[in-house]
């Protein structure tokens, strides 16, 4: 898809904020600090349009970005980050179900992993939950620009054991430094949209 046109049109915390439309929606999901941003920023061409935060878990509402009046990219409040509370996770939880399962403009999920790293405990019960609701799922392992192109099969590899990858689960490397991946990116997206 060509970008031109992206804005962010609202920061919802509860269904009755999100968006009034039928757009299709693609939602980001991943550890704080795992990449979303860049992969945003990368799939719509602009350099810091998606605010990479110096600060994890910042991010604690669904963020709408509206996408050439086509479809919404939906930024998840990061997980796995131990200095936001209990409580707080337990809301976050709450926020990004209810979103997940009730949404009917949502098409995918797209899981960030850190490619630098095996998938943690909390990538592990991320992807079986999306599994057991039977989202659609893309998983994107990010700074792979990090890893020796030597050691990129073993990534591969270790993110396909360690979340038990099933069959129709894609799965893409990412550097968002090189732009690799973005190509494969958009034509799940794409194939993802198109279905009606």
């Amino acid at each position: 898809m060509q970008v031109n046109n992206v804005d962010l049109t609202i920061s919802a915390v509860e269904p009755k904020q999100y968006p009034a439309t039928d757009y299709p929606e693609i939602a980001l999901v991943g550890r704080s600090n795992v990449g979303k941003s860049s992969l945003t920023n990368v799939l719509i061409n602009r350099r810091n349009f998606a605010h990479t935060s110096s600060q994890p878990g910042k991010t604690q509402t669904l963020n709408f970005y509206n996408v050439e009046d086509q479809l919404y990219f939906v930024d998840v409040p990061g997980y796995g980050y131990a200095k936001v509370s209990k409580k707080e996770r337990e809301r976050f939880g709450k926020m990004i179900e209810e979103y997940l399962t009730t949404r009917q403009q949502l098409r995918g999920v797209i899981q960030l992993v850190d490619g630098r790293h095996k998938p943690t405990a909390d990538d592990v019960s991320m992807y079986q939950w999306l599994a057991y609701y039977n989202i659609p799922t893309l998983i994107v392992g990010t700074k792979i620009d990090k890893v020796k192109p030597n050691a990129r099969n073993r990534v591969k590899n270790d993110i396909v054991k360690t979340l038990d990858l099933a069959p129709e689960t894609s799965l893409v490397l990412f550097s968002a430094v090189k732009k690799q991946g973005k190509d494969q990116v958009w034509n799940w997206i794409e194939q993802r949209i198109g279905e009606e």
